[in-house]
């Protein structure tokens, strides 16, 4: 009985219970056996040294751009303060139920904060936002277009009062031009952006499987706060940091737009391969498997003729010659490496394609990520507690451990409301 509960606490056991994330998942059921109620109460780890500690974030957030970036402050030692919906919370903890009965979304971009439920359309509590504000380093915001400004949440209307307060504001557009009001979700902003055009295939455009866009802007949103504190730290103000979602993802586009340049054609969306260089991206193996490869100059293409495919005189065919004539006839280099490759098992042309000094990857699922051989090496994976267990987490990049991070509970919606309120001596 005791091993079964102990299990039911150990948030994601049992989609990770398969052959390559086992690992994961014993080392999960042992830190929930560590924590068990038998276990003496462990004192809160100091993160006195981090950089970030002793900073207050407010955050009114939802979905991802304004939470992940967020939650980057929090791993840097930040108190993040997540205001959500009161019973409902974030509509991202409803995206779907995977990690146990929580939203992969969620458990992704909410550890480390504080949950304080709000409905901010009631006086009593906006007066609870307002109260917090005046211990307030940075206010996040993505609400929708305007909204803050009508809370009276606004950079101008706060400014006055709090003169050192840093506010940023995420948005699909931003705050001017003909969309500032329109609404804007990721798909949107990607198709905007154009990186449909540059995805999928000619004949069937796709957009990213992850959430790019968003991603996008809270990369921004995240460095703009980071150099708004180093500016503080000099001048003694705030300031306002306007991110747009449009604007992020098309600093991602660069390369496309200068490759268009005064009109020129743009790349042709080629699915996993590369639009400019080739051979660059997928190929089958014998018995199923795929390899990805990428030949980045000639010494590389000569090397995978002679070593790889076992034929130097391929590399000396006048369509071959540059990367420019190979990126023109890409269907028969394709046809000459799919019938080398077709002998060999993707272990054997992987060994090949290493022994040869020419770049590759296995094409992984993700099944394989969680047992992932150069995140286990490097010891990348930590854990974080949920409301249903211990789950894995990926240490952040750039961090070396723990010891380096503030890597805390995801909080259940207004899990820390009777603490706040208390903290600014305010009943309920």
């Amino acid at each position: 009985m005791a091993s079964r509960l102990l299990a039911l606490r150990c948030g994601g056991l049992s989609p990770l219970t398969t052959r390559t994330a086992r690992p994961l998942a014993q080392r999960c059921l042992a830190t929930a056996a560590s924590t068990s109620p038998s276990t003496p109460h462990v004192k809160k780890e100091d993160r006195s040294h981090l950089p970030l500690d002793g900073i207050t974030v407010l955050s009114l957030e939802q979905a991802i751009a304004a939470p992940f970036a967020t939650r980057q402050l929090a791993d840097l030692g930040a108190r993040v303060i997540k205001v959500e919906r009161p019973v409902v919370g974030d509509f991202a903890r409803s995206y779907d139920t995977r990690v146990d009965g929580l939203a992969s979304h969620f458990v992704w971009t909410n550890r480390s904060k504080e949950s304080l439920a709000l409905d901010l359309k009631q006086a009593k509590d906006l007066e609870v936002v307002k109260k917090l504000l005046k211990k307030t380093d940075v206010l996040v915001q993505n609400l929708a277009p305007g909204a803050a400004d009508r809370l009276g949440l606004s950079y101008d209307k706060l400014k006055e009062e709090h003169p050192r307060l840093i506010v940023c504001d995420i948005s699909g557009y931003g705050d001017s031009g003909p969309y500032c009001d329109k609404k804007a979700y990721d798909l949107l902003v990607q198709s905007e952006a154009g990186m449909l055009s540059v995805t999928g295939t000619e004949s069937e455009p796709a957009k990213v499987g992850i959430s790019i866009a968003d991603i996008a802007s809270a990369m921004y949103a995240y460095t703009n706060i980071l150099a708004a504190l180093m500016k503080r730290s000099k001048s003694g103000q705030g300031s306002r940091i306007d991110i747009s979602m449009l604007e992020s993802m098309t600093e991602w586009m660069a390369f496309p737009l200068y490759y268009t340049y005064k009109g020129q054609p743009g790349p042709k969306p080629v699915g996993a391969s590369h639009a400019a260089i080739y051979p660059y991206g997928p190929f089958e193996t014998g018995g199923g498997g795929t390899v990805m490869l990428g030949v980045q100059n000639e010494r590389e293409w000569v090397n995978l003729c002679s070593i790889v495919l076992e034929d130097a005189e391929i590399a000396k065919d006048p369509r071959f010659v540059n990367n420019t004539t190979r990126s023109q006839h890409r269907a028969d280099i394709k046809k000459i490496i799919l019938s080398k490759f077709a002998a060999l098992s993707a272990d054997e042309v992987l060994a090949r394609l290493d022994k040869a000094g020419v770049a590759n990857a296995k094409v992984r699922d993700m099944e394989e990520v969680w047992g992932h051989e150069q995140l286990e090496a490097r010891k990348r994976w930590t854990e974080v507690k949920t409301s249903v267990g211990v789950v894995p987490a990926l240490l952040p990049p750039g961090i070396r451990s723990t010891a380096d991070a503030k890597i805390e509970e995801v909080p259940e919606v207004g899990q820390h409301n009777m603490a706040i309120l208390a903290e600014l001596g305010i009943q309920d």
